[in-house]
């Protein structure tokens, strides 16, 4: 198993920084201003070849009342009595501040070891705050740069140095647990439903709105099944979403719900399906997520029975593409309806994961289609062919049909709700790609039509087809060559019979030369311009 760590200071000194440089990925928000980390964040990491489990805290503040900083400051404290070791930053450009003395008093009544961090040391104005770190009481300070990756060498030997007193106990990795992300509008009771579900006040509440920041993941055990519960940012409209922390809270949240494989989308009961809620609904819907909707703070609903009756048909009504999800109505706060909330998780997990055989696919199209048949486009019927499952998660079927293109939309919805409630998948995201059949691979070209045969010129044709098709064969492509060849083959060439010839000829014209007898044994009269004169006096008689 990994060494435990707390990364630990004052606000603003880096701890977001370095706990993202160890993990090598960017999860935790990072900005200039102070107070930007809330809850305390778990994540594995490592330097060199020290496997490390990080923890990302709270600034500390010392504030012992109902404050949001007081909640935070708690949070902090737990961190620290789960670590096994702890790092301790503070601002090398600042030097040492009362809170840091304030602190480091804490941290001494810890019977853990502690490793002092120099953070910002990239410059020479920070040579002299690395010196004031000595007067804190925790020995050498190391000195980094979280931002620029300097002093990574120096803190990995002061962490093998810092555990060699520390076991390690090895244990089997676990089974992979279902990821399951909690999401709705800012206020709805996210964070204390995660609360009640796990037993702990492991993430930070209460009544201010927009308290959650980061995706904050709970590893959980449910009836002998790993589950990781993925705490989430409110997420507000579009356009009232203007602060760069703020976008970078919504990004996140859209993070969790792309690497999620159930989704819970929590609503306050007397605002439930809003525009919001509605838009949140479908970018599941198109991430391809199972879904399940819950109604908080029903403990405050004078008419259960009514209002879950009515909320039901408007999640109908509304989001007709994911007809049949899902619906629990509870209170966080007192823990009423609560059991019923993995159960119903769990069967959409286990519809979102499916595998229909394809034989049973094939019966209900033969059915489908007896009762619906597809419709005819430009006089053309469309005919299904056959039908097959190509992956689940969600479960995504192939359609092989002629005229795929020209298939309707709403023809394509009516596959889907059949399939929906043929095979019992209320409210699973299905994806229906439609194509068409490809062409036969057994003709010749084909994929699988082989090496191709000469079979050589039809012997059914005529004699002189054949003779006639032997003789341009062997003619050249020259008109001279052409002529001579045809010359010697006896073949004599077609002389175009003289018609359409203009009987207008004038005896000024010129005199008449003879060219051969007519067809009553007359002579044909060609004036010098070579027209041939007809009926003119003097000619043959008939």
């Amino acid at each position: 198993m990994a060494l435990k760590v707390a990364i630990v200071g004052r606000p603003n000194v880096g701890k977001s920084t370095l706990f993202n440089r160890l993990v090598g990925k960017r999860l935790a928000l990072v900005d200039d201003r102070p107070g930007v980390t809330r809850d305390r964040r778990y994540a594995d990491g490592n330097i060199g070849d020290l496997d490390l489990t990080l923890i990302d805290t709270a600034g500390y503040e010392d504030v012992t009342d109902e404050s949001l900083e007081a909640r935070m400051r708690e949070q902090t404290e737990a961190a620290i009595e789960d670590a096994e070791l702890i790092l301790f930053m503070m601002d090398a450009r600042e030097g040492v501040t009362s809170l840091d003395r304030i602190f480091a008093d804490r941290l001494r009544k810890v019977h853990k070891p502690v490793i002092l961090l120099a953070n910002k040391s990239e410059s020479r104005e920070s040579g002299g705050g690395v010196g004031e770190a000595h007067a804190l009481g925790f020995g050498e300070p190391v000195a980094i740069s979280a931002e620029h990756g300097e002093g990574m060498a120096d803190l990995y030997a002061a962490l093998v140095a810092g555990s060699q007193d520390i076991f390690v106990e090895e244990i089997d990795e676990p089974d992979k647990p279902i990821r399951i992300a909690v999401i709705g509008r800012p206020n709805a009771g996210k964070s204390t439903l995660i609360n009640r579900l796990i037993g702990d006040d492991r993430l930070l509440t209460g009544p201010e709105a927009g308290i959650t920041r980061d995706s904050i993941s709970v590893d959980w055990v449910w009836e002998g099944k790993n589950i990781r519960l993925v705490d989430t940012a409110g997420m507000r409209r579009k356009a009232r979403v203007q602060e760069k922390l703020e976008k970078l809270s919504v990004a996140d949240t859209i993070r969790a719900i792309t690497f999620a494989e159930v989704v819970i989308l929590v609503m306050d009961k007397d605002d439930a399906f809003d525009t919001q809620d509605l838009q949140l609904a479908d970018l599941v819907e198109r991430e391809g997520r199972a879904l399940v909707y819950v109604a908080s703070k029903w403990d405050l609903e004078e008419e259960p029975q009514s209002r879950l009756a009515k909320l039901k048909a408007m999640a109908e009504d509304k989001l007709p593409q994911l007809k049949g999800t899902p619906f629990v109505a509870l209170s966080a706060h007192s823990g009423r309806g609560v059991d019923r909330l993995m159960p119903a998780v769990l069967q959409a997990y286990d519809n979102w994961s499916v595998k229909v055989k394809t034989k049973d696919l094939n019966n209900w199209l033969s059915m489908a289609t007896q009762r619906h048949p597809p419709p005819a486009v430009d006089g053309k019927r469309i005919k299904p062919k056959y039908m097959a499952q190509t992956k689940a998660r969600p479960p995504t079927f192939v359609l092989m049909a002629s005229r795929a293109e020209a298939m309707p939309d709403h023809y394509k919805r009516y596959l889907i709700n059949s399939l929906r409630e043929s095979f019992d998948l209320p409210g699973t995201p299905i994806r229906l790609i439609v194509k068409t059949s490809g062409t036969n691979p057994y003709v010749d070209g084909g994929a699988k039509s082989g090496p191709e045969r000469f079979k050589g010129a039809a012997k059914t044709a005529p004699r002189r087809v054949q003779k006639a098709e032997k003789a341009e064969e062997r003619l050249s492509n020259l008109p001279g060559k052409a002529l001579e060849q045809k010359a010697k083959a006896g073949i004599k060439p077609k002389v175009k019979p003289l018609g359409g010839l203009k009987a207008s000829a004038s005896k000024k014209s010129g005199t008449n030369a003879f060219v051969g007898k007519g067809a009553r044994g007359g002579a044909r009269q060609v004036s010098r311009s070579g027209r041939v004169r007809t009926g003119q006096k003097g000619g043959a008689k008939r």
